[in-house]
């Protein structure tokens, strides 16, 4: 089995991405054997149906549609927001962003969402995508998660993260539905957060224009903000050799990594991680640093 990964940043990180996939494709020898890209998602600034993170992606819908297709990366647009109300379905933005990305090229596109509205909304107006069951759920109980498993129309469920290593129950998941888990595996979130959906409809609200404070986390070390580092001591962090060594030979091959609210260029070590070679990792960092057109910060 290979490893398929869900990349973070559509719109967000373009510019990082219309540099990397030509790398990534021309030089295969650079990057694990093991591993393919599955589908890099997210969603423009200013996105009513936007969910999970407040978007800032400024790149053209086109021009980013024209990349996945080159590349033949599926496109999935994170449209996560839980607060949806039937007068948000008409938003003409949202829809424009459908009717493009819904039919732009043989590889299947998807919508990430949370909302049911929104899903039988998307399944009678835009048939053509397949549909993810977004993290912003917070599944964290594992019989509602394997109801969400059963729901034939999505595609893939990506449970809370602190279902990662329920290992009792995910290897006695049969094998259609072990298909369907899509792992979260770089959060950096407290395990023990007790207002993480309230944190998502924070941002739902933000999405919707709505006035609203702030919301105020918890976490202890919530003022050191995302690092990396601390994401690989999370209870719930997957490593490659936990993908290689445990997930793939139980059957799990579909992992999510985290990122569209960082800058690109942490989201690079993440790709130099999760995908590269460890005696390449400086050829594809110099590559994609020494391009001139690329921002990183």
């Amino acid at each position: 089995m290979k490893a398929y990964y869900h990349l973070p940043g559509l719109f967000e990180f373009y510019d990082l991405y219309r540099a990397f996939l030509p790398l990534y494709r021309e030089h295969r020898e650079y990057f694990y054997d093991w591993c393919e890209i599955a589908s890099i998602y997210g969603a423009p600034a200013d996105c009513l149906w936007g969910g999970g993170r407040v978007g800032f992606g400024e790149a053209e819908p086109e021009a980013v549609a024209t990349l996945t297709r080159e590349y033949g990366v599926s496109a999935h647009l994170t449209f996560s927001n839980s607060l949806l109300r039937e007068e948000h379905l008409s938003d003409c933005k949202c829809n424009t962003l459908c009717a493009l990305f819904e039919k732009s090229g043989p590889i299947q596109n998807g919508v990430i969402l949370c909302s049911d509205l929104l899903l039988s909304y998307l399944q009678k107006n835009y048939p053509g995508f397949c549909f993810v069951s977004s993290t912003t759920k917070v599944l964290t109980d594992f019989t509602q998660f394997v109801a969400e498993l059963n729901r034939e129309e999505f595609r893939y469920v990506v449970p809370d993260f602190r279902l990662n290593k329920r290992f009792d129950r995910l290897c006695a998941l049969p094998e259609r539905q072990k298909r369907k888990v899509e792992f979260l595996c770089n959060e950096c979130c407290w395990f023990d957060c007790p207002d993480r959906k309230a944190c998502y409809e924070n941002v739902s609200r933000k999405n919707l224009g709505e006035d609203c404070a702030d919301h105020v986390c918890v976490s202890p070390n919530a003022e050191r903000g995302y690092r990396f580092s601390d994401a690989m001591k999370n209870p719930g962090f997957i490593g490659i050799k936990d993908i290689q060594n445990t997930y793939l030979p139980a059957g799990f091959s579909n992992f999510k990594i985290e990122g569209r609210s960082l800058g690109s260029a942490v989201v690079l070590e993440f790709l130099l991680y999760y995908m590269t070679k460890p005696e390449h990792r400086l050829k594809v960092r110099e590559e994609i640093y020494l391009d001139s057109m690329l921002d990183l910060f």
